[in-house]
């Protein structure tokens, strides 16, 4: 059995984002209140889940596509926590068709919707089509569920954002920060509020799930050099965002407060201390057909890991919350800071990058450099640059 927890990176394992002093107030908010949960089978969005159905909400409601995720919460949350008093139901809809827009308006009574349906992947970015559908999940979705909600007078929206939405140096992180910037546009229809955090270890698709998956196959594993990279468990990840739907102030983004020199980790470090955690021994190669080779001989303990140069398009060095230009709020709560922002004045970029994805769509013809120049229409300080050579092109 691998371990799964962040002791490897010298984390505390019992630190809450739901701070004592809080954890009434929450209590009493969550019991009082009817929740609608979009990509509520995700690994952010089963953590956030479980938060709010051990307080006993009035009302519960799931939303996904991945049926057998949302199998799967079922049987988590009956296993771990029972009942509740108040209703539950988990509904397998895209939140993007028409089915979605009919069961929100045959029901639309909640108090907060929080949606952290997303692609967050770098990889996701490589080809027109695929970029394309993360246009559509992370910002086109965003802005019609927001219209809904505002319709349907709901009290709160939250959304999930990234830490790579700061100063994003990749489609996925612009994706994220063009939602930011809708979502403030839109600030006077609803209050709204999001979160930028740092990689969920072990979610579906992460560094360390990857590793896991690995091991399981009898595969060899594989690290970036030189790429630092902020941890989280699931579990702070769901606390974070009920914090910020619950507290969180009209366009604030709320962030852990982790220190660059403490908790920004070395990649090929993490990798390394992982093994160990689990009683390998890291063997260091120089090229993928060496690793291909040398797992067949790991009776004697060691492991073999690749650390590969970071040269694939839209890879950043390290993550960061907040930029130089961000008004930040370190002191309304011990361990999160708050982004303060103000209602973007300027929606004419946000019109112009709106009707080009329109356009485009209409006409059923795009290139990936028609999406990436409407990106620049509204990131004009944008660094971005396509190298030509994308992660799914490496082990």
């Amino acid at each position: 059995m691998l371990i799964k927890d962040l002791s490897f990176l010298k984390r505390e394992v019992d630190f809450s984002y739901i701070e004592r002093s809080f954890e009434n107030k929450v209590l009493k908010m969550v019991s009082n209140s009817k929740f609608l949960v979009i990509g509520g089978a995700g690994s952010i969005g089963s953590a956030v889940v479980k938060e709010i159905f051990c307080r006993n909400p009035l009302k519960l409601h799931l939303v996904d596509i991945n049926e057998n995720n949302l199998a799967e919460v079922v049987r988590d949350l009956r296993s771990s926590y029972g009942y509740i008093e108040g209703e539950f139901k988990t509904f397998c809809i895209d939140v993007g068709s028409v089915e979605y827009d009919v069961f929100f308006e045959s029901d639309g009574n909640y108090d907060y919707v929080l949606n952290l349906s997303a692609m967050k992947h770098v990889r996701s970015e490589k080809d027109q089509y695929t970029l394309m559908r993360m246009v559509d999940i992370n910002i086109l979705n965003t802005i019609k569920t927001i219209d809904q909600c505002a319709q349907k007078k709901v009290k709160k929206y939250f959304c999930v954002s990234t830490d790579k939405a700061s100063n994003p140096s990749n489609l996925m992180g612009a994706s994220k920060r063009i939602m930011e910037l809708f979502l403030f546009s839109m600030s006077d229809k609803i209050d709204i509020s999001t979160a930028r955090f740092a990689n969920v270890a072990y979610s579906d698709g992460s560094l360390l799930h990857g590793f896991i998956e690995r091991i399981n196959k009898k595969q060899p594993l594989v690290s970036p050099k030189a790429i630092k990279r902020f941890f989280i468990s699931q579990r702070e990840s769901g606390e974070i965002c009920l914090m910020s739907c619950l507290f969180g102030e009209n366009m604030d983004i709320f962030f852990p407060k982790l220190d660059s020199k403490n908790d920004l980790f070395l990649l090929e470090d993490v990798a390394k201390n992982f093994l160990i955690k689990n009683n390998l021994k890291p063997l260091i190669v120089s090229s993928e057909d060496e690793a291909r080779r040398a797992i067949s001989n790991t009776e004697s303990g060691f492991w073999p890991l690749f650390l590969s140069n970071s040269d694939t398009t839209g890879e950043k060095l390290f993550e960061e919350f907040y930029s130089d230009s961000d008004h930040v709020d370190n002191k309304s709560f011990l361990n999160l800071g708050v982004i303060k922002n103000r209602a973007n004045e300027n929606k004419k970029n946000l019109k112009i990058f709106l009707d080009g994805i329109t356009n485009l769509k209409t006409q059923k013809v795009w290139n990936k450099k028609d999406i990436v120049d409407l990106f620049f229409k509204v990131i004009p300080h944008f660094s971005y640059f396509d190298n030509g050579k994308y992660l799914d092109e490496k082990m």
